[in-house]
């Protein structure tokens, strides 16, 4: 049994088709010529969404079709942080081998002559962590959930 399909494993499948998601759009935005586009960046949230809804999706199915909300927020930004993490991973060496990248966005962002690859890929894994906390929130308040338990005593 491999990751992509071990049920014990959820987070670091959807985690890893994330990354891949993400990794793949900006290697097309790189072969089309808008790498630079850093707005483009919005877009990597639908990637996000899908690949954490999934992920949901599937720990439900896994687990009797019972989704705790609390597990499931766990599990949505465990989700979403390990595929930032190796997108940030990604784009750290990326802007390493390639300086030009580097310096279009030092040249053309408000606060770019502050930045070098450890803090621009530090502001991805951030962004990327928090933006997953924000999809997961929403999609576990769209998604049914298990009851609340009641207190006992």
């Amino acid at each position: 049994m491999n990751i992509l399909n071990n049920p014990t494993r959820i987070a670091e499948s959807y985690g890893l088709r994330i990354a891949v998601g993400l990794i793949g759009f900006f290697l097309i935005m790189k072969l089309l010529g808008f790498h630079h586009h850093v707005e483009l960046r919005f877009l990597n949230l639908f990637i996000l969404i899908t690949g954490v809804y999934y992920g949901l999706k599937k720990f439900k199915e896994t687990h009797n079709n019972s989704l705790n909300y609390f597990r499931g927020l766990i599990m949505g930004v465990a989700i979403a942080g390990l595929g930032s993490l190796l997108f940030g991973i990604f784009l750290f060496t990326y802007m390493q081998l390639d300086s030009e990248l580097m310096q279009s966005i030092k040249d053309n962002e408000p606060m770019g002559r502050y930045l070098n690859p450890y803090i621009a890929a530090f502001m991805v894994l951030l962004e990327g962590f928090f933006s997953g906390f924000l999809v997961t929130f929403v999609l576990l308040n769209w998604i049914n959930t298990d009851e609340v338990n009641v207190p006992q005593g």
